[in-house]
């Protein structure tokens, strides 16, 4: 079995990595800089225990990778390019082929599901970093990072277990999950700090802000009748993994606040945020909290603003103007 990581950034080129220094067939598929540079000189992975250089073969586009029956590829692109990704993928697979969704939010497996058969979401916690093309760091001691899986909308087979099985192989915690959703929902309420965090600071996280966009999602949680896994299991389940620092440096920031750095011109709070908006809209849950970060990060990436150029107190001034409009309508 071939692992064909498409859209190989931090977390896929962290998780390609590792399955290629066990020994695994791997290809990375990645773009522009990042790409030259693995090609050129190897993908260097850095992590508590010291650096690795590995020469894991890399093509830039996923017709050069010539996915076969064989194969699994493994999306891990970030969630506002699955959609184009997807077109070309089926541009030259099978709908049989499998495809592993190694990303964040929820979205993804649908989009795959209406052009492939066998769909598998992770819910992933790695806490990787990717800055400098050819360079990825994961500041995470003991395991690598946790990915469970399981069939999208739900169940396990023996693909699963076997993709599993070669994740523990590459130093990850990996369990086959039949109900893979209820824990990517939790991520997802998670994830939703991450504008918030790249806007204003690693401190907003604690403020009223940040509570009021997870009360939000859990209003429309509720509504929509979508079931998550509870605070306690997510805890226990992240008791395997410890972050830490690489060389007395800690993780700089999340991927939002990566692709801001490195000025994509984008970044996926419409995947993270907007699914609370679009959740809120469809099952009449006002969201203003989401909506308004959704719309920061959107004009921040657009606009190539650093991280944390945004005030809080500005954020919170807006939300009390939507706030005043809400309650006159």
């Amino acid at each position: 079995m071939r692992y064909i990581v498409y859209g190989a950034g931090g977390v896929g080129s962290a998780v390609g990595g590792r399955l290629f220094a066990v020994g695994h067939d791997v290809v990375l598929v990645a773009r522009g800089a990042h790409h030259e540079a693995v090609a050129r000189q190897g993908l260097y992975l850095a992590s508590p225990e010291g650096p690795q250089t590995l020469a894991v073969p890399v093509v830039a586009t996923i017709a050069d990778a010539a996915p076969g029956p064989d194969d699994v590829v493994v999306l891990a692109m970030k969630s506002q390019d699955t959609a184009q990704a997807l077109e070309e993928l089926a541009a030259v697979a099978s709908r049989a082929t499998p495809v592993v969704c190694l990303q964040n939010g929820v979205e993804n497996e649908r989009l795959a599901l209406r052009r492939f058969d066998h769909v598998y979401g992770v819910c992933v916690v790695l806490p990787a970093t990717y800055l400098e093309p050819g360079v990825v760091e994961v500041h995470a001691r003991g395991v690598w990072g946790i990915l469970d899986l399981g069939r999208y909308p739900s169940g396990t087979d023996e693909r699963c277990r076997s993709v599993a099985r070669d994740l523990e192989d590459a130093g990850f915690s990996a369990e086959p999950v039949a109900d893979i959703m209820r824990w990517k929902y939790r991520k997802l309420l998670i994830n939703l700090g991450n504008a918030l965090e790249a806007a204003c600071g690693e401190a907003a996280l604690d403020s009223d802000l940040a509570r009021r966009m997870a009360d939000e999602a859990r209003a429309c949680f509720d509504r929509a009748g979508i079931d998550l896994v509870s605070v306690e299991e997510d805890r226990q389940r992240r008791t395997v993994i410890e972050w830490t620092t690489i060389d007395g440096r800690p993780r700089p920031g999340s991927s939002t606040w990566q692709s801001l750095v490195r000025g994509t011109g984008t970044t996926e709070a419409d995947y993270l945020n907007g699914e609370i908006a679009l959740l809120g809209r469809l099952h009449g849950v006002p969201t203003p909290a989401n909506a308004i970060l959704q719309e920061v990060s959107r004009r921040m990436a657009r606009d190539g603003s650093p991280p944390h150029s945004v005030s809080l107190d500005s954020l919170v001034a807006e939300l009390a103007v939507a706030d005043e409009v809400l309650g006159a309508g």
